[in-house]
């Protein structure tokens, strides 16, 4: 097979580095694979085409279709073929993200660092960003959204987040959290004061991780396989506002990306292929950076 010079120099100076693989045993490898299966996928190529080009004739002919007559049709020409015994497919090793947490997935372009940095950084989100910065809360009532933080606005936020944390992770004896004051953690379980009184939550199990320095400055809760972390920090421009100091609630947003490299982006050629090649190997080493306007950088 024939190397794109594009393609070698590629593998050479920026993939190979630091991976242990040598860049020519990579292509040796490679071409001898392509040497084994090219002939086997330029059979089933020239299948595909056979199939479809005696599907166009029948279409073609202007038949008038017949269930019956339209499916043996299909399996003379070896587009269908007779059921199989019955049989069962295994995984293993595969990412609980993937298997069994139902959380949304994006899909991006690989072709825009910018684009996929912000998809793998989507990961975690500020539910108090989302709800303060869009129209889920109404500017009523003099809840303007402003660049300088709205007292107002931000109480509209508490009692929308209030409402969420009721909801999903509701505390013992009919407490609520617009009333909670503070956080501790005894014994390994998680304990809210509300009114200086200590409730628990209904299902302690929702409890499963923190950080203190002393008291808790953040907590980690989980419902349906994804987390939800409240941020405290008494002394914040927001925390101040609330009396448990709470600053923000972090929610496990997108729990997975397809980088796309074909759909969304036309990665034809070996220009277009390197492109896309150096945009992931950028963000598989954590050295993909993207300018984000007013002089930020994602990475």
């Amino acid at each position: 097979f024939t190397l794109s010079p594009t393609h070698s120099r590629f593998c050479s100076s920026q993939i190979a580095p630091g991976t242990g693989v040598d860049a020519d045993h990579f292509w040796s490898a490679f071409g001898k694979l392509v040497i084994e299966n090219g002939p086997k996928n330029k059979a089933l190529l020239d299948k595909r085409d056979t199939i479809q080009a005696k599907l166009d004739e029948y279409h073609k002919a202007g038949k008038t279709l017949e269930t019956s007559e339209y499916k043996k049709f299909l399996v003379d020409i070896g587009y269908l073929v007779q059921e199989g015994t019955p049989f069962k497919v295994g995984t293993a090793n595969v990412d609980p993200e993937i298997a069994t947490i139902a959380g949304p997935q994006l899909v991006c372009p690989v072709d825009n660092p910018r684009f996929i940095l912000n998809a793998a950084n989507a990961r975690w989100g500020s539910m108090m960003d989302a709800l303060y910065g869009t129209d889920a809360v109404s500017e009523e009532g003099g809840a303007i959204k402003s660049k300088q933080y709205n007292p107002v606005r931000g109480q509209r936020v508490f009692e929308q987040t209030h409402g969420f944390l009721d909801e999903f992770f509701p505390l013992a004896d009919g407490a609520t959290y617009q009333d909670v004051t503070g956080f501790l953690v005894k014994d390994g379980k998680l304990v809210v004061l509300v009114e200086n009184k200590e409730v628990a939550l209904k299902n302690g199990a929702q409890f499963v991780g923190y950080t203190a320095s002393p008291e808790p400055t953040s907590v980690l809760l989980l419902q349906n396989g994804m987390h939800f972390e409240i941020k405290v920090d008494r002394y914040s421009t927001v925390g101040k506002t609330h009396p448990a100091g709470v600053e923000d609630v972090v929610v496990e947003s997108a729990m997975s990306a397809i980088a796309d490299c074909e759909d969304s982006v036309a990665a034809v050629d070996a220009e277009d292929k390197a492109n896309v090649y150096a945009t992931w190997t950028g963000l598989m080493k954590g050295s993909l950076t993207a300018p984000m306007g007013g002089g930020k950088v994602r990475t």
